[in-house]
């Protein structure tokens, strides 16, 4: 037998009339009357404001690692003095007459970069040989000691200071000596006229 077709029912779920009074045959889900009474929640700010965001500066501020405590330095260079001690002992024992290195002090400082800056102009060329020259490493040596004398202005002996000063010139005097040279090699390199005696300065780098 055909099955028999089952009746299209509608129902209506308003629970009030069009008058807004309340429908008797309202369905009273609870759950419907539950989410009905849940209180709309609050919508969530997501514009920024400059004063939330950190800055460049200080972000970068904070990457940096925290420094060392006063205890700390004092464990590291007690540290690191004992172990040069041990290390200048072992190498003194296995080279007997070896001389007593010098105490590192000021003055051996700027004699340590003047030094640098002298092969760097190619001082330390051996006679006959064309001098090879790190034109920017001077450049950064002889900075480094303008930088030295900049901050110890007026922290320095009278010996020191008349050190520095006289160092600081003639590295200065010299640079402009070894990049004049290079200039006139360059140019005539450029206009292929041979040039009389040994070759001029070449820069390495």
């Amino acid at each position: 037998m055909p099955e028999q077709s089952k009746p299209f029912v509608v129902t209506d779920r308003r629970k009030f009339t069009l008058d807004g009074d309340p429908r008797p045959d309202a369905d009273p889900s609870p759950e419907k009357e539950k989410r009905a009474e849940l209180p709309a929640q609050p919508a969530v700010a997501t514009e920024s404001h400059p004063a939330d965001t950190p800055s460049t500066e200080t972000a970068s501020e904070n990457d940096l690692p925290p420094a060392p405590t006063v205890e700390q330095n004092e464990q590291a260079k007690l540290a690191y003095e004992m172990t040069a001690e041990r290390l200048e002992t072992a190498i003194r024992s296995a080279n007997p007459g070896m001389d007593h290195p010098p105490a590192m002090n000021f003055e051996q400082l700027v004699q340590s970069v003047y030094l640098t800056a002298i092969m760097q102009l190619g001082g330390a060329t051996h006679e006959g040989q064309q001098p090879q020259v790190d034109i920017m490493g001077a450049r950064q040596s002889v900075d480094m000691l303008g930088v030295i004398a900049e901050k110890t202005k007026g922290n320095l002996s009278a010996e020191e200071s008349r050190l520095l000063d006289s160092a600081l010139f003639e590295l200065r005097m010299a640079f402009l000596e070894i990049t004049q040279a290079l200039a006139r090699s360059a140019a005539a390199k450029a206009s292929g006229a041979p040039r009389p005696g040994p070759a001029g300065p070449s820069i390495v780098r």
